[in-house]
């Protein structure tokens, strides 16, 4: 494999999100072409994505999307608040 960088990838991305991420990069001290490039060697040692991508079941789904409507939320105060509200 050639250790020479000059393949090119481009990418259409919500620019808010592209803006968000990359202050998230900025963080950790890298740039968006290194946080590609470590997404890449990733995928390739682990011969797959480095997360799991499923498609939420029903519930699953329901659920992520009531939370981001902010419906059907516990809201506690702290932990021992939240121990309470689970029976626990």
């Amino acid at each position: 494999m050639s250790k020479t960088k000059t393949a090119t990838v481009r990418a259409r991305i919500n620019p808010s999100l592209k803006k968000e991420v990359e202050t998230l990069f900025e963080k950790l001290g890298l740039s968006t072409t290194e946080a590609i490039n470590l997404f890449y060697k990733q995928v390739k040692l682990r011969n797959g994505l480095p997360f799991d991508a499923v498609v939420p079941n029903k519930v699953t789904g329901k659920v992520l999307k009531d939370t981001d409507t902010g419906k059907n939320l516990v809201r506690c105060e702290d932990a021992n608040d939240m121990f309470k509200k689970l029976g626990i």
